[in-house]
């Protein structure tokens, strides 16, 4: 009872936002629609009950003007069933699709906001693959939130309502026992029940190993994604290592999973499919069993046979719903866990951003540098790496950072850029500046070769002729007519070209402070040193720092910082004081 309590929370969590956000009447309309309709749907059933009694008694009683009358009253009852079953069935779509996009849209925001999903990688994610939880979980979640909501909200509306028929008909059709009437107040309603909550008992016991047996395929699924996307993104180095053996290898490794526990479904979905399709039916008859007795007996007439049968069926498949839809119920089971993972994972990612001890950033509106105070970065782990104190960089800045592989340097670029919040300390930042980092190997969107350059502005957000001006200046006049055409551009383009590409989109975008982290290492020296005075002469007031390892940067900065081990961690000083220390 806990765990369904804690379960019927959990969904109430994830399902309420969305009805409480911009597009709730739209939702609460098309719900309120949707329920009206399942809720029509059940009356009509009733009639059926009922007519089912007339139709069959008229039947036995050869009253052919009776026949056509409860034929014509079928006919009706089958249109008005048949316009709102459709109709309710575009409407829950027409619901799903709404609540899925804004379901989407809203994880989006808090996966991508402030550098979110960055941190949540660091911090160890435990909601692994997000994309597949955000692509499939959502829609899933939607769909069987949906659909089961109302089959439950069905099952206890037809429970009521046949509950009554079923109670008057025990009157009507006493329970015959050795040849004489048995008097049990609403036995046939009694009967139902032990025999649904014998059938709900058994299924569950057989199937509850699947909601877990479900969570782990989706995660195993995704991980053999995940790896396939990776190979093919990644395809040339592993062409020209050889590697397509270990590749194989390890890709079967990861399916070896995928079948394993696919294996262990196949075996617990066929002892419950088993169970399940045995109760179902034996269902067909039981009613039949219980209430033949008083129809041979002559108690009751053909017709409240089949009636009593129907309403018998009625009351007990809406206490079996559990039974009958325990596969859906176990995989929306797992939806809901993984979903739920994923919101704390969105929560924890946030928090670390906040929770102290975390570096500090100080936007000051008089401040016209920026300058580190007492800075301590660490890893997620807490171990410490880097140390960083009485470091500014202002307009015009020219400085160069160098230091041994692994020191800590680009963290410090993480740290001054906003999203390496691990550590101590203070880094005060001018509070209208604009900052961008490029890295070693530049991130290009798929998609045309403008979006890819003006990223992370809209395509369309500047003129045609300053980007092909901004292509020309870095050596790439040959794609100045390619701007339109979609691609992989990370494919498509060489690391040097990509490097030259992402200097042409500070170009277009300058920004305050440009940091470069290895940016140019790809580029032969002469490259590197003409794309360094483009911009130089392009953007004198931009404070450029440089993380780099040639010497021939050197002579394209005026002040140096060493990263140098102190014993304990890294610390970053000026070249001057290094020097001095």
């Amino acid at each position: 009872m806990k765990r369904l309590l804690a379960t019927i929370a959990t969904i109430w969590r994830l399902a309420l936002p969305y009805f409480r956000a911009e597009d709730r009447w739209a939702g609460r309309g098309l719900l309120a629609a949707v329920i009206g309709m399942e809720l029509g749907i059940v009356a009509l059933n009733v009639m059926f009950n009922q007519w089912t009694n007339r139709f069959y008694n008229a039947m036995q009683s050869y009253q052919w003007d009776a026949f056509v009358s409860e034929l014509l009253w079928f006919c009706m009852l089958a249109a008005i069933y048949i316009a709102v079953a459709v109709y309710q069935l575009y409407l829950n779509q027409w619901l799903q699709i709404r609540w899925r996009r804004w379901m989407t849209l809203h994880y989006l925001e808090g996966w991508l906001s402030a550098a979110n999903h960055y941190r949540m990688q660091l911090v160890g994610d435990a909601a692994d693959n997000p994309d597949q939880r955000i692509a499939e979980d959502i829609q899933l979640f939607v769909e069987r939130t949906l659909n089961l909501s109302i089959q439950f909200l069905s099952a206890i509306v037809t429970l009521a309502s046949f509950v009554v028929i079923l109670w008057l008909l025990s009157e009507e059709a006493p329970l015959q026992l050795f040849g004489g009437d048995l008097i049990i107040p609403g036995y046939l309603v009694w009967a139902a029940m032990i025999y649904a909550a014998l059938g709900t008992w058994l299924t569950h016991l057989v199937g509850r190993a699947l909601i877990w047996l479900n969570f782990y395929q989706q995660r195993y699924e995704a991980d053999f994604r995940f790896n396939l996307v990776r190979v093919r993104e990644n395809s040339e180095q592993i062409a020209l290592m050889g590697g397509e053996r270990v590749e194989r290898s390890r890709l079967m490794d990861r399916f070896g999973f995928v079948v394993s526990n696919w294996r262990s479904i196949m075996t617990r979905t066929k002892w419950l499919t088993g169970f399940t399709t045995s109760y179902a039916q034996v269902s067909s008859v039981f009613p039949f069993l219980v209430v033949s007795p008083a129809y041979f007996a002559h108690k009751i007439p053909f017709g409240t046979l089949i009636q009593t049968a129907s309403a018998f069926g009625s009351v007990q498949g809406a206490l079996s719903i559990i039974v009958t839809q325990y596969r859906s119920i176990a995989e929306w089971r797992a939806v809901i866990e993984r979903l739920s993972g994923f919101s704390a994972a969105i929560e924890t990612g946030r928090q670390v951003a906040i929770a102290a001890p975390v570096v500090g950033r100080d936007f000051s509106a008089h401040a016209r540098r920026v300058e580190i105070k007492d800075l301590e970065l660490r890893l997620p782990t807490g171990a410490p790496l880097i140390a960083a104190s009485g470091l500014s960089f202002g307009p015009g800045d020219r400085v160069l950072v160098n230091g041994p592989t692994g020191s800590g340097k680009s963290t410090l670029f993480r740290a001054i850029a906003g999203i390496w919040p691990f550590g101590t300390g203070t880094i005060a930042v001018p509070a209208d500046a604009t900052m961008m980092v490029l890295p070693q190997r530049p991130y290009l969107p798929v998609g045309t070769l403008r979006a890819a350059l003006t990223y992370p502005q809209e395509a369309d957000h500047f003129d045609a002729g300053a980007i092909r001006d901004a292509l020309v200046a870095v050596g790439l006049q040959k794609l100045t007519e390619r701007l339109d055409e979609s691609a992989h551009w990370n494919r498509m383009l060489s690391l040097g070209e990509q490097q030259r590409l992402a200097i042409a989109r500070a170009l277009l975008q300058p920004p305050d402070y440009l940091l470069l982290d290895e940016a140019t290492a790809s580029l032969d020296e002469p490259a590197e040193a003409t794309l360094y005075a483009l911009l130089h002469e392009r953007m004198p007031k931009t404070s450029i720092i440089s993380i780099g390892h040639r010497s021939t940067l050197d002579a394209f900065h005026r002040r140096t910082i060493v990263v140098a081990s102190d014993g304990e961690r890294f610390r970053a000083r000026e070249a001057s004081l290094a020097a001095a220390g």
